[in-house]
């Protein structure tokens, strides 16, 4: 099988590569930079192709990461009191207002 084969892939694996690409393409990545970035993606989460003779084949997926966003981001802060929370906001708010005037001198 040569490089770059993709009859191992299965329908679900490929429309989800398509779904990936189509998103980079929105944030302007040229297609073939896409496309090759939706496939790493999908090996990343998937293993390899599923389909039968794939290198991916019976294996479990885990955690892919499209599914870690919500969980990781959020928690730390959920712990935190209101006030700490503020205080954090705050202090990132004056220092995107210093970068501001910074880079507006220069």
């Amino acid at each position: 099988m040569p490089r770059g084969d993709k009859s191992k892939y299965t329908d679900k694996q490929e429309r989800k590569a398509d779904h990936i690409a189509e998103g980079y393409e929105a944030k302007g990545v040229s297609e073939k930079e896409a496309e090759r970035r939706a496939w790493a993606t999908v090996n990343k989460d998937d293993g390899g192709g599923k389909a039968p003779g794939g290198s991916g084949r019976g294996k479990r997926t885990g955690h892919p990461a499209a599914h870690k966003g919500g969980k990781k981001g959020g928690e730390a802060s959920a712990h935190r009191s209101a006030a700490a929370r503020s205080a954090s906001a705050k202090k990132a708010a004056a220092t995107r207002k210093r970068n501001a005037e910074h880079h507006a001198s220069h």
